[in-house]
């Protein structure tokens, strides 16, 4: 990958991994409105995510996009430093890649087991520990990493969903107590129903658990809800807020 030219900004800056669609999208949307630089990070639709670039730009902001797969050790100091290459710092990280894919657990094999808890644990482990240095040398490092209900309720044929995004709610409460002396807040949005486009193969197009997680309010939720929330939990009013769970679901869960 070519080296942009560097473009140094007194802008917070934000990673948002999984930003080219859906939840991450919206979330890339609502920090670029609310003043940051944005890097979306996405796996491999280069087309999606150039879309989300340029929508960033028409807001009045610096946006970039990076290609990478987040389950690869070595993607994380890559997209650190790519950041680092433009914008000349981080602020924020948004811990957002995910598959969410359903099989019953005595089919399923341990490279599917392994591919979810990959991208979606092992991602926000090593992008956190890429980040740290640079997020501590902020005045305002934050870290949001994007959970789920049935991490909560548990859900048929998502042993590897529900594994990894509950292990993400553990990774979080681990890193607020460990990053709290340097500066840095972590706190998890576990989103509920959200009417997202379920068309690409990284999501089911109607997940089992539907049926069973109803709202109180009688809808799905939109994906610029949660972001409004990672967006709050980003900037400077939720600096006393750190290794929480904050729950964006309707009602659907109680906690």
């Amino acid at each position: 990958m070519s080296t942009p030219d560097r473009e140094s900004t007194s802008r917070p800056v934000a990673i948002v991994t999984g930003g080219s669609r859906n939840i991450g999208r919206a979330i890339a949307l609502a920090l670029g409105a609310a003043g940051m630089a944005v890097v979306i990070v996405a796996r491999s639709d280069r087309d999606a995510a150039e879309t989300v670039v340029r929508e960033l730009e028409a807001l009045g902001t610096q946006a970039t996009l990076m290609l990478a797969d987040v389950a690869r050790e070595a993607s994380a100091d890559l997209i650190v430093e790519h950041a680092l290459e433009r914008f000349g710092r981080l602020d924020i990280l948004v811990n957002n890649a995910a598959i969410r894919r359903e099989k019953p657990v005595e089919a399923m094999s341990f490279a599917e087991w392994r591919e979810i808890l990959a991208i979606c644990l092992d991602g926000a482990f090593l992008l956190s520990r890429a980040a740290i240095p640079h997020l501590a040398a902020s005045p305002a490092g934050a870290i949001v990493n994007i959970g789920g209900l049935t991490a909560y309720t548990g859900a048929p044929n998502r042993a590897h969903v529900v594994a990894a995004k509950a292990g993400l709610d553990g990774l979080t409460k681990a890193l607020a107590v460990e990053l709290a002396p340097r500066g840095i807040t972590v706190n998890l949005v576990s989103p509920g129903r959200i009417g997202t486009d379920r068309s690409h193969a990284s999501a089911e197009k109607n997940p089992a658990h539907h049926a069973r997680n109803q709202t109180l309010l009688g809808r799905e939720g939109t994906p610029e809800e949660v972001a409004a929330m990672v967006a709050y939990l980003a900037g400077p009013a939720a600096r006393f807020l750190t290794g929480q769970t904050l729950h964006v679901n309707g009602g659907a869960f109680l906690p």
